[in-house]
């Protein structure tokens, strides 16, 4: 690496990295949760000691099986790109570079998809034993393939982007891909909503009645502008509950599942919606959006700083060889990351959870909410603390409970 070209990708990381810290200390709310320190609930207060054992015993034939693929996953991610024998198959791809990368990526995704389908199969059949899923086999396949054409999609972009400025601009590429790499973050967000999500789902708007006026109303209160309220056809996948708020601007949208509409009553989906009406008012897809950025700028940055080591042991890296590569650096990049990541995603979730709270008044059909959404998806009320720490992006149902009886009583 040429002295401008390391001083360039230094400067990236430096830089990068002080605009993340900041946004992250600025945006995040760190302490959500009035009243202090917040012990969960005694999981025996909420769950009968049958859903208890039920819940444990699914998440101990699920999660050896997830862990395991994670960790095969990892291992060949390593195997192909960290190692000469990995990257000289990829190398040998025919056609142009560009050609050659857009290659590459669908190699390394399908290897990695192929050799992890078994784990994915057996948690599969889980699912299905413990009736959590209702969807076929060949459904279940079809939304495979559409995932493994959305990631090598995106990656192929990202590659294309990250190769084709390293090769036009050789001093200066780690500031220029960086930049685009952070635009391209932000449109994301925008053309999400509208190109992935009905890939998998489809939605139909909530139809007039008393529960969409009670939803408008809310989001009256709350100062939020409601772009749309839709409904996915979740049930035709999952037994589960949930609803979410995604999009920014004109694409943005909350979405509840159609089996929430209608197995539960009317002051817990609003009790959800009142949930993600306060991550839209807090603009926390926005937030996410604009760490995303700068996370990802400053991981360009790092990687310019990589460039020249690998290009001193030999690697191509303006052609399909060094694809591996930067995709086992991501992956490594983003297990490493996961506590900061979920641990930010707990913190937001916490004070929308604060917010719904309050804005319904209702802390009753909260706590019901949280005890169905459990019993629904079999969610482990004591999960280890290091998974908890390493993989979920939301609070447990006991935290959650043990929040709604804390401003439920007044104790802020």
């Amino acid at each position: 690496m040429t002295s401008p070209e390391r001083r360039v990708a230094l400067g990236v990381t430096v830089l990068s990295g002080l605009v993340l810290a900041v946004l992250a200390a600025v945006l995040v709310p760190w302490d959500p949760v009035p009243g202090g320190p917040l012990p969960a609930v005694d999981p025996g207060a909420v769950l009968t000691p049958e859903q208890i054992e039920r819940a444990e015993r699914f998440a101990s034939r699920t999660d050896p099986w997830s862990h395991l693929s994670l960790a095969v996953r990892v291992l060949l991610a390593c195997l192909l790109g960290l190692t000469r024998r990995g990257r000289a198959v990829f190398a040998r791809l025919p056609g142009p570079w560009w050609a050659g990368v857009v290659l590459a990526v669908a190699l390394f995704e399908v290897v990695l998809r192929v050799v992890t389908l078994p784990f994915a199969v057996l948690v599969r059949r889980q699912l299905l034993a413990y009736g959590l899923s209702t969807q076929s086999w060949p459904t279940w396949a079809l939304d495979l393939v559409k995932g493994e054409a959305v990631d090598i999609a995106v990656g192929s972009v990202a590659l294309l982007l990250l190769i084709g400025c390293a090769r036009r601009w050789q001093r200066a590429w780690p500031a220029i891909a960086g930049s685009v790499a952070a635009l391209l973050v932000v449109v994301g967000s925008f053309v999400y909503p509208l190109l992935v999500e009905p890939l998998f789902h489809d939605f139909e708007p909530l139809p007039d009645g008393e529960l969409r006026t009670q939803i408008l109303q809310l989001a009256d209160e709350e100062g939020v502008d409601v772009d749309e309220i839709l409904v996915s056809d979740a049930s035709r996948r999952t037994t589960t509950l949930n609803a979410y708020v995604s999009g920014i601007g004109g694409t943005r949208r909350v979405v509840v599942y159609d089996n929430l509409v209608a197995d539960q009553p009317p002051e817990q989906v609003l009790s959800v919606v009142a949930h993600e009406l306060a991550h839209a008012r807090h603009g926390d897809v926005v937030i996410g959006t604009v760490l995303g950025a700068a996370g990802t700028c400053f991981a360009i940055g790092l990687l310019g700083l990589a460039w020249g080591a690998a290009r001193r042991r030999g690697v191509a890296t303006t052609g399909p060889a060094v694809v591996p590569l930067v995709l086992a650096l991501y992956l490594l990049a983003m297990l490493v990351s996961s506590p900061v990541q979920n641990g930010i995603s707990r913190q937001l979730e916490l004070r929308a959870d604060v917010d719904a709270l309050r804005a319904t008044g209702d802390p009753e059909a909260f706590i019901e909410l949280q005890r169905q959404l459990a019993i629904r998806s079999l969610a482990d009320p004591t999960p280890p603390a290091w998974e908890r720490l390493w993989f979920a992006s939301h609070p447990t149902v006991l935290v959650r409970i043990a929040l709604a009886e804390r401003v439920g009583s007044g104790q802020e």
